[in-house]
């Protein structure tokens, strides 16, 4: 099922990058299809009518593109096992261990600056060496 949808979803795609291609340039940015001067009336698909027909046919892709990404992202849900951020917000993820409250800075002996101490107190007086 999945399969198929991932199909009719770069279906609707490509229709859709296609659509807006042949739309009219509003700008005129690279000089082609409207704009100023650059094919006036020589388009494929000239008039008023021919616009409607692509916003509607851009509209309708893009509704389609939505529910398939919107049914896509439902099918997917299933499959795997990860959290999600809806969750986490929710209050019903996986709760996490407790962690300190003086953020790491000591306290309970496991802080990263004790840990440091240690260290330093392990391996002595660190003196850089001169060539």
């Amino acid at each position: 099922m999945q399969s198929i949808l991932i199909v009719i979803h770069l279906l609707v795609v490509v229709a859709m990058v296609g659509v807006v291609l042949l739309q009219r340039s509003e700008g005129g940015a690279l000089g082609i299809g409207g704009g100023g001067g650059g094919g006036g009336g020589a388009g494929f698909m000239t008039g008023r009518g021919a616009a409607n027909a692509l916003t509607r046919a851009t509209a309708f892709l893009a509704v389609a593109f939505f529910a398939t990404s919107i049914m896509l992202t439902i099918l997917s849900r299933g499959v795997g096992s990860g959290s999600s951020i809806i969750d986490d917000a929710a209050g019903t993820a996986v709760p996490t261990a407790p962690q300190s409250t003086d953020g790491g800075l000591g306290g309970d002996g496991q802080g990263i600056l004790n840990q440091l101490e240690q260290l330093q107190d392990q391996s002595g007086p660190q003196v850089p060496q001169s060539q």
